[in-house]
């Protein structure tokens, strides 16, 4: 199996990186377009289905979680206050740059470590492989998809390849 540090922080740091840059097409297409790129904060693909601030704060929330946990740090607490295109950009480039801070020492060999996490408002302890394999990439993946989801259906000329590289 690859590293804890590279299938936790690497796959972490690769989807934000790929999610700031689809943000960056946006403003791009926005501007194109002439029209304010803010009024996508709030859009969704669905009306009872969160928007792309929520997923944005979700997204960089479970990558910067999953890292403290793995490496025994104290979890960051962030307020969820983004209003503007702007500030969901901020909040992209500052998990990034929290990312950034990990050393595969850190988190290399946390495979077996016991994490406790909450479901349904009771503790659970989990190994941190498990964590990251069955929970951790999963949050990150789907948020980060949903977000690209909602700026395609939103008209932002992206594609498959800004979600993989």
């Amino acid at each position: 199996m690859p590293s804890m540090y590279a299938v936790s922080v690497g796959v972490f740091t690769r989807q934000l990186n790929n999610l700031y840059a689809q943000l960056e097409k946006a403003e791009a297409y926005a501007a194109e377009r002439k029209f304010k790129v803010d009024v996508l904060v709030n859009q969704r693909l669905a009306p009872d289905m969160l928007p792309l601030v929520f997923q944005i704060q979700n997204a960089t929330d479970h990558a910067k979680g999953a890292a403290a946990r793995l490496a025994g740090r104290e979890l960051p607490s962030w307020p969820d206050d983004e209003k503007t295109f702007e500030d969901l950009k901020g909040r992209v480039k500052k998990a990034l740059d929290y990312l950034a801070t990990f050393k595969p020492e850190d988190i290399d060999g946390s495979e077996e470590k016991p994490i406790t996490l909450k479901r349904n408002g009771q503790d659970y302890v989990t190994s941190g492989q498990d964590y990251v394999l069955g929970r951790a990439q999963q949050n990150v993946w789907f948020h980060v998809a949903t977000a690209y989801s909602i700026l395609r259906h939103n008209g932002v000329p992206i594609g498959k390849a800004d979600f993989t590289r």
